[in-house]
């Protein structure tokens, strides 16, 4: 004997649609919810075209809108099962800390307002490097291992921006910029005996938190590698100064609102953030001492080399 279902598949699909007009009301409004994620994964995995007021975003997000809505009105009958799943699908990544409802806004905020920032990026495609000036000594210099560098630097991370809790490589970032706003709150620009180039080490610059440009390039490089971050020193020809490693397009999102809207605000206010893009489309944000806020305006443009502190 054949067992009955209490409800035909057509009765099914009945229960679960919506009358008319309800029906394209609810279509849209998860079109955008649905959109939405969609389109941040897609900005932040497609080449930036750089097209005059992002029209290269506009255009993807109508063409995800338009895909969603026509995908959508296709299993229009079963749109309350629908719903039930997405809800389901970021309640679940919220809880278990994947993309979720948190992560969602998140990236909205950041990837908006690295938009309307308009940062400044520089790429740096070096053909033929030169012989770094003094390399050994400065290498020698960077001594992030030894205990008084290492406890400056973890002292600065328990006086600036402790009170936000991040994890993992955010967490590097926001210490790093509190290495950063000690240093640069504090430095001293002094220039090196006359007809001499001094090269002072990093654990010996901490004593009076003076010295030239290599100086405090040497001492943020230490203090950037003592707590996790990675640290280059860039030669110019006439100034040496240091660069942060942010990472990728999603981590400049990042630091960007990081800078402008929570840990520098003032002093980025109508600013524009520098950073190098180097040949693997990595990004290095600037940290020379003229700097008032991490990606402050390059001093010199001009590159002649890179010293990189894995």
């Amino acid at each position: 004997m054949i067992p009955k279902f209490p409800f035909t598949l057509q009765q099914i699909k009945e229960k679960l649609s919506l009358p008319k007009p309800w029906d394209t009301v609810i279509i849209f409004v998860l079109n955008i919810l649905i959109a939405i994620p969609v389109f941040l994964i897609a900005h932040q995995n497609f080449i930036d075209l750089n097209w005059a007021i992002h029209l290269d975003r506009i255009f993807l997000f109508i063409i995800i809108i338009v895909l969603i809505q026509l995908l959508l009105r296709l299993v229009k009958t079963i749109i309350i099962l629908i719903v039930f799943l997405y809800l389901i699908s970021l309640f679940i990544g919220t809880i278990f800390g994947n993309y979720g409802f948190n992560r969602v806004f998140e990236d909205y905020r950041y990837m908006i307002y690295s938009m309307q920032d308009n940062p400044n990026p520089q790429d740096i495609i070096i053909s033929k490097l030169l012989p770094f000036p003094n390399k050994s000594k400065i290498i020698d210099a960077v001594d992030f291992t030894n205990p008084a560098v290492r406890n400056f630097a973890l002292s600065a991370t328990t006086k600036h921006f402790n009170h936000l809790k991040q994890v993992g490589e955010k967490r590097v970032m926001i210490q790093c910029f509190a290495v950063f706003t000690e240093i640069n709150s504090h430095w001293n620009y002094v220039n090196d005996p006359k007809g001499r180039e001094y090269i002072a080490s990093a654990s010996e610059s901490l004593q009076h938190f003076s010295g030239d440009c290599d100086d405090h390039a040497i001492l943020m490089a230490a203090c950037i590698k003592a707590v996790g971050g990675t640290p280059r020193i860039i030669h110019t020809g006439g100034h040496l100064y240091p660069e942060m490693l942010i990472g990728d397009k999603n981590d400049l999102e990042w630091a960007i609102y990081l800078i402008k809207e929570q840990l520098f605000a003032k002093e980025s206010k109508g600013q524009q953030i520098h950073y190098h893009i180097d040949e693997r489309g990595q990004i290095w944000i600037n940290l020379d001492y003229t700097a008032v806020y991490p990606g402050g305006r390059f001093m010199s443009e001009e590159i002649l080399g890179a010293l990189t502190f894995n």
